[in-house]
């Protein structure tokens, strides 16, 4: 579903496929076979594509619109966006229609949220669950210990990195989302 909503969103702006390819630095053919789902798109093309297309990476998984003022999201059913490689993944706790989004991540051991820093325009709050987290913001080094948390400028680049040789588990806090 993630390819059909891709081409939705690229349409309703109108872009062609290679003006999106020209705009992510990914392949036409890459994002052809993504739209076509023909392939699983890794969590940096996903960034990539999400940024240019100015949306939060969630809200190209479709989402349930809200029916009441709560919703509840179930513990099977959580979107969930890994890296291929394996190091990180994430579980969106939040609906994916509000104003905040909730996230669970998962980093393996030595593992980062990204390759290099990146920045989006939001405010994070990361809080460890378990494990430690080194939250890295500009040239500045953050060590979290489990119960620990730290509030960021997510316009500042950043990522986070698990330096231990155990899983990290950690909640962060996107508003307005656009992860």
């Amino acid at each position: 579903m993630v390819g059909i909503r891709i081409r939705e969103l690229r349409s309703d702006r109108g872009m062609t496929l290679t003006g999106l390819a020209r705009s992510t630095g990914l392949s036409a053919g890459l994002i052809s076979q993504v739209e076509r789902g023909l392939t699983d798109p890794s969590l940096e093309t996903l960034r990539r594509i999400a940024r240019v297309l100015d949306v939060p990476l969630f809200s190209l998984f479709r989402d349930a619109e809200p029916d009441s003022d709560a919703v509840v999201v179930r513990r099977d059913r959580r979107m969930q966006v890994s890296s291929p490689h394996g190091g990180i993944s994430y579980q969106r706790l939040s609906p994916g229609s509000g104003k905040l989004e909730l996230l669970e991540g998962t980093l393996e051991p030595g593992a980062a949220s990204s390759a290099k820093p990146w920045s989006h325009p939001s405010e994070e709050c990361v809080t460890v669950l378990s494990g430690q987290l080194l939250v890295e913001i500009g040239s500045a080094r953050h060590d979290l210990e489990t119960g620990d948390s730290c509030y960021f400028d997510s316009r500042s680049p950043h990522r986070y990195v698990n330096p231990t040789e155990r899983r990290t588990v950690f909640l962060v806090a996107i508003t307005p989302p656009s992860f």
